[in-house]
């Protein structure tokens, strides 16, 4: 069919406008990173340095990238519950020692926490990242005498990329031998990408097989009942990752049986959620106090 020229120049404007859409989304995500880079290493460097003890760089696997920084908490508790903490970066960026002032958040107030590095894209692409996960959760679990934590009550927390790699361990095309899935209490996912179609997409394309339609992979596809509470948190500014993605989410969990709770949280963003769990902007901010909050329901007896 040859297209009238009023009718071409519209499909240029569209294919255009798409393109600096893209663009101008690619050049945001960036901004943030930089900025985020920065603004992480201001926030450690402010973090305090009591209430907890670190063991870093832990290998939990042959690899380089299979490393993890343990924050012991020093509140007297018997059997401390244990968060193991995966940063985001759209699956292409980020380190564990950017996230010291989570391990900080979480280890004062009476949580052991793990932080782990994933194997980053292009060159490592899905599930690479949730497969070092479960290599990293099954370490921990078997040495955990060895490292003097306990895996009773694990809670699995995410930002971003990270959120969604914590529940591709939990529901993957492939089911995980996790031994510790009986003992994961809760997940909490910080503006999480759950159930979105990464073909041709401008920020994580090179993080997924282009010839594997989205429907095989994304999380919401594989629910599974069982008893983890899971907690999606939104960040009520956020422009790269679409609320959507928690709803649906919520949705297929509940029609599965499972629990869900999705908790809003007020002037944050994409990126501002996660650095207001920071010590230095936890009071004014909802963010720590909900995930709190959502950590003693998840384990009450």
């Amino acid at each position: 069919m040859k297209l009238s020229p009023s009718m071409l120049n519209k499909v240029i404007h569209q294919v255009k406008r798409g393109l600096d859409q893209n663009l101008f989304l690619l050049r945001t995500l960036y901004s943030d990173f930089r900025v985020y880079d920065f603004g992480s290493y201001a926030l450690n460097r402010l973090t305090p340095r009591k209430g907890y003890t670190v063991r870093e760089n832990i290998a939990y696997g042959l690899k380089a990238r299979q490393r993890l920084d343990l924050f012991y908490s020093q509140t007297p508790r018997q059997k401390r519950p244990l968060i193991v903490f995966v940063h985001g970066g759209a699956w292409s960026h980020g380190d564990k020692k950017d996230y010291r002032f989570v391990g900080e958040a979480f280890a004062t107030e009476g949580y052991d926490v793990a932080l782990i590095n994933y194997h980053l894209a292009p060159e490592h692409i899905f599930p690479r990242s949730i497969d070092d996960l479960s290599v990293a959760l099954n370490y921990l679990c078997q040495q955990q005498g060895n490292l003097n934590i306990c895996t009773d009550n694990l809670i699995l927390m995410g930002h971003s990329a990270g959120a969604f790699n914590v529940m591709s361990a939990m529901y993957h095309p492939t089911a995980y031998a996790l031994q510790c899935r009986a003992q994961i209490r809760a997940i909490i996912g910080l503006s999480g990408p759950y159930h979105f179609d990464y073909k041709d997409d401008p920020l994580c394309a090179d993080a997924f097989d282009q010839n594997v339609p989205y429907q095989q992979v994304m999380p919401y596809y594989f629910v599974e009942p069982n008893q983890v509470k899971h907690y999606l948190f939104l960040a009520s500014n956020d422009q790269v990752v679409s609320h959507s993605n928690a709803i649906d989410l919520q949705d297929k969990l509940k029609q599965t049986g499972n629990h869900s709770e999705i908790i809003r949280i007020p002037r944050t963003g994409h990126i501002s959620i996660v650095g207001s769990l920071s010590s230095l902007f936890s009071p004014y901010f909802q963010t720590k106090s909900k995930i709190l909050a959502a950590l003693e329901d998840a384990l009450k007896a």
